[in-house]
């Protein structure tokens, strides 16, 4: 069966150009000739691959893919922007908001049709790739029936691929569901009326994100950004309240997370309240190494450690270089590595 392509496009001339070419490849094409148009196609007939014009009236290429990218049906459909050359500035801001690839006007046929290969050749790769959080869940299978449920659930559900430094959502958008972290790790900040962040979690695989939100009913509570490329999946929330409402092993589950979260979140109040400088920055560095533990080192920016330690980047950047001077870290570039994990542990007030 050929791949579907819809191809988003106001200019008429590159978009009959586009169609020929990909009709003689053997490609299925839809096309639509503004954004609007394209959003609907895209939700009926969820194509394999979108290409879409940047600039175009009434909703552009930047808004199509922010519809898409909030839609669990069209969320994790390769999307490819077409771009004229004056607007390469412009483009890392779509490429952050999850765009996988773009091409510049003009593009010969042979571009066109490599870049869209690529792009479903690394799609089919992605397809059914679950981590060890679905053998966690496993493990619970044959005592709790709605746990059993809810992996086959994930398991039907399509990964989605979050690149390094794109956010997965917005402080005080709608909760519309559960993420499970496949791969990869996600920070969740809050930002502080004064423009500090707070670095409230890092994430990594196995973990839940908008467990709040959704028991809540109400808007995600802090904004998720990758930290690296990762991979999620995500369970909307009518099928977990129907979950939750059906099986209670499963609310059960997700009130435990809550709560060890709520705790987590206590303890770290009390550190940033309490805690002298020195002692925050140790113990933000023992909680990077316990998360990393299967490496020797990890890597953080010096703004990523400061929302998490609650100091200023100068403040970080003296505390790490008088950590090195006493031979508790070792420190190249980004990359942190313990050298006294005990004198970190018993650090003085």
């Amino acid at each position: 069966m050929s791949k579907q392509v819809l191809i988003i496009e106001d200019n008429s001339d590159i978009r009959e150009n586009v169609v020929e070419i990909l009709e003689l490849a053997d490609f299925a094409v839809l096309q639509a000739c503004n954004g609007k148009i394209g959003v609907d196609l895209a939700i009926k007939h969820k194509p394999n691959i979108i290409l879409c014009d940047i600039m175009m009236p009434d909703l552009d290429g930047y808004g199509v893919l922010y519809m898409l990218s909030k839609n669990p049906d069209t969320a994790a459909i390769p999307f490819i922007f077409l771009t004229a050359k004056a607007e390469r500035v412009d483009l890392r801001k779509g490429m952050e908001m999850g765009a996988d690839d773009y091409l510049t006007k003009p593009f010969d046929d042979i571009e066109l049709l490599t870049a869209i290969e690529t792009r479903l050749r690394k799609k089919d790769q992605q397809e059914g790739f679950y981590s060890r959080s679905l053998d966690k869940i496993g493990s619970l299978v044959a005592r709790n029936n709605g746990l059993a449920e809810l992996k086959k659930i994930i398991s039907e559900r399509k990964s989605r691929l979050i690149k390094k430094n794109q956010v997965l959502y917005y402080e005080g958008d709608k909760g519309n569901g559960l993420y499970i972290i496949l791969s990869g790790k996600i920070k969740t900040v809050k930002l502080a009326e004064d423009g500090r962040e707070l670095m409230t979690g890092i994430h990594a695989a196995e973990d839940y994100l908008g467990v709040n939100a959704m028991l809540a009913n109400e808007p995600y509570a802090d904004t998720a950004t990758a930290l690296e490329d990762s991979q999620l999946c995500l369970i909307p929330k009518e099928q977990l309240d129907e979950l939750i409402n059906q099986y209670p092993d499963v609310a059960r589950e997700f009130i435990r997370i809550l709560a060890n979260d709520v705790r987590d979140k206590e303890e770290q109040l009390l550190h940033l309240a309490y805690n002298s400088v020195r002692k925050r920055m140790a113990e933000s560095l023992l909680r990077l190494h316990k998360q990393n533990s299967n490496s020797p080192g990890f890597k953080i920016s010096r703004e990523d450690l400061a929302a998490m330690a609650g100091m200023a980047t100068e403040t970080v950047s003296r505390t790490l270089t008088d950590f090195k001077d006493e031979g508790l870290i070792e420190k190249k570039g980004s990359l942190i590595t313990l050298l006294d994990e005990q004198r970190l542990f018993k650090m003085k007030n």
